[in-house]
């Protein structure tokens, strides 16, 4: 689930959420042999640039170049901070279009996309008609503890982009048992990645427009309306929404299962995020981030309808 600060902050954000249009396909003497189309599902990369590399390699081993070509590619969010390569995760993301034209490609806002965003300009304004330093006062008790921003252009900066290139006096991240690394997000390496200490508002003028274009144009939530799933049931034709956290804390549970749900015609819904730093398939809910942004752990892909894990750390061949 997203955090309390990180649900509540971005309420009023006019952030996009993808969701393409229902039609119903079109009956064909050959459907029973056509193959159901490829969904591939990739947990969050957190700066890691060779597990990326690594982990596309096992992917287009790992299936039939046509369909791999064709495939719909869903990067689950969280593609910045911890690891050491966030400019080139980055690049690499931004090419795809062009190296895969075939492909689609969906790019999800992680909480640490969104909080880059904050902090190099480019999350829309608040539509309520306040200021994003109204959003400081309901956590301002946590500002010298996590030692926010106070550089250059701060005064209109999102909470979480001040948070973001923060200074976190507590050292050790008792939960995970590691050190932060420059700020409560890790954003540290971010900065490092595009040659500027942790921190700097020099960040702004080194981050190139074409990243700052693809932080600006990731999405909140994805649907597809058509996935296939083979489980022991055989294929089953499925709705699927797909979100960087899942369900969001501090509001009902049942309401939003109800709103998933209204959704739903005559299919069953897969619901799927990363966030959370595990792997969990439990039916058709499934979380994929088996990394969680730590050195030594995988960064996992699931690809549908097979249901089938690919991982960077796979040794595929030809």
């Amino acid at each position: 689930m997203y955090s309390k600060a990180f649900s509540l902050s971005i309420e009023g954000q006019n952030r996009t959420t993808t969701e393409p249009k229902m039609t119903e396909a079109e009956p064909s003497n050959n459907s029973t042999l056509a193959k159901p189309r490829l969904v591939i599902c990739i947990g969050d990369i957190h700066g890691y640039i060779t597990k990326l590399q690594n982990l596309w390699s096992n992917l287009e081993t790992q299936f039939d170049p046509q369909h791999f070509n064709a495939a719909t590619i869903i990067f689950l969010g969280d593609y910045c901070d911890r690891g050491p390569d966030t400019k080139k995760v980055l690049d690499f993301l931004i090419d795809l279009p062009s190296r895969y034209p075939n492909q689609k490609h969906v790019f999800l806002s992680g909480n640490h996309d969104f909080a880059f965003a904050a902090f190099v300009g480019v999350l829309p304004e608040p539509q309520n008609g306040v200021s994003f330093k109204e959003g400081w006062k309901e956590y301002e008790e946590s500002e010298d503890r996590e030692g926010w921003y106070k550089g250059d252009g701060y005064e209109n900066m999102h909470l979480q982009g001040r948070r973001w290139a923060g200074h976190i006096k507590v050292r050790f991240n008792t939960s995970k048992g590691i050190e932060y690394k420059g700020s409560i997000y890790d954003a540290g390496p971010t900065f490092t990645s595009y040659g500027v200490p942790h921190g700097s508002s020099d960040l702004l003028k080194a981050v190139p427009d074409d990243h700052k274009k693809f932080l600006a144009d990731t999405v909140w939530v994805h649907e597809e309306d058509d996935v296939c799933i083979e489980d022991e049931e055989g294929i089953r034709h499925c709705k699927l929404i797909a979100a960087h956290a899942g369900l969001e804390e501090g509001k009902n549970v049942g309401e939003q299962l109800r709103f998933l749900k209204a959704k739903e015609t005559h299919k069953p819904i897969i619901v799927v995020s990363g966030h959370h730093g595990k792997l969990h398939i439990d039916g058709l809910r499934l979380i994929i981030d088996e990394g969680g942004g730590f050195e030594n752990k995988p960064v996992a892909a699931i690809a549908l309808p097979s249901m089938k894990l690919v991982r960077d750390t796979d040794n595929l061949t030809k």
